[in-house]
């Protein structure tokens, strides 16, 4: 099997990126890793620079952020047909070393299933939405109930995922007309698709969202003022998907309705996928606006 395409995008928070990266890296799965990161100011591409994997395919630094939403289908644009996608979030640490592996066994023994995920990890609460487990060879997975599924209940969290080819055949990619991430794309293929969303259990992750600058590996090279500032500190200033999510909640609720009527298909398009706008109705205005937003307000 081709080794899956593993995206990796940070945006400060050096020090959780230096926590947690390394524990991706000690996998002993094999991957296509690519790095983005979405125009940190504490010292990030620096520490970046430094890491090296023969798994690391790629490192890219974008010069203005327009959003983790443009910064995911950036690096999906990179993925071949047939590889599987996974999207890690920089403030995941991943405890189960051959986590990859569980992934695929649930793939391979449940055909049906196109996109997976785990639970948050501490420090976030450990209650699970309604699931339904599911056994089958050894592999388990826990089946998200699509009727629970819905923009303010349950959904796959997005923080590390992993989608199958022929599901992202059929969707495309994230949307970025309405930027909402893994809310939109677990009500997208629970409910407009013919595969089943769940949670791979055996998969232990963790998610601090700070570090104590003292307790940071990477202290005796970190350029910052910690006075003034931190890594954390610049993260939080600039961190402004709840400002998004207030602001643009409207076009979430739009495609939904369009897509319950049928006016909106599955498949979502990319601006970043020339071929892909061609051929799929695709709202420019809408997402040049949600780019415009990050870009006026994020960097």
């Amino acid at each position: 099997m081709v080794p899956p395409l593993l995206s990796y995008i940070t945006f400060n928070r050096l020090g959780l990126t230096v926590q947690n990266l390394p524990a991706i890296l000690q996998s002993t799965d094999d991957f296509e890793m690519h790095i983005i990161d979405n125009n940190s100011y504490d010292g990030t591409w620096d520490y970046l620079q430094s890491v090296q994997d023969v798994r690391i395919k790629s490192k890219t630094r974008v010069q203005v952020n327009s959003g983790q939403i443009y910064a995911l289908n950036l690096n999906l644009t990179h993925r071949r047909p047939d590889q599987y996608f996974i999207a890690v979030d920089n403030d995941v640490h991943i405890e189960t070393k051959d986590w990859i592996s569980r992934f695929m066994k649930v793939f391979e023994e449940f055909p049906e299933v196109g996109l997976l995920g785990v639970q948050r990890g501490y420090p976030y609460p450990q209650d699970l939405p309604p699931v339904t487990p599911q056994l089958k060879n050894g592999a388990l997975y826990l089946e998200l109930d699509k009727n629970s599924v819905d923009p303010n209940g349950a959904f796959l969290p997005g923080c590390c995922q992993c989608l199958r080819p022929e599901l992202i055949k059929e969707i495309g990619y994230w949307s970025e007309e309405n930027g909402f991430g893994d809310i939109e794309l677990c009500f997208r293929v629970s409910h407009f698709t013919s595969f089943k969303v769940g949670f791979v259990p055996s998969i232990s992750i963790r998610m601090p969202q700070t570090i104590e600058c003292h307790n940071c590996p990477y202290e005796s090279q970190c350029h910052l003022d910690k006075y003034r500032n931190t890594c954390f500190t610049i993260y939080e200033k600039l961190y402004k998907n709840h400002e998004f999510v207030k602001k643009f909640n409207w076009k979430l609720i739009e495609t939904f309705k369009d897509m319950k009527t049928g006016a909106r298909p599955v498949y979502c398009a990319s601006a970043l996928d020339g071929n892909a706008l061609a051929n799929h109705i695709f709202n420019l205005n809408w997402a040049l606006e949600n780019f415009r937003f990050y870009i006026d307000n994020a960097n």
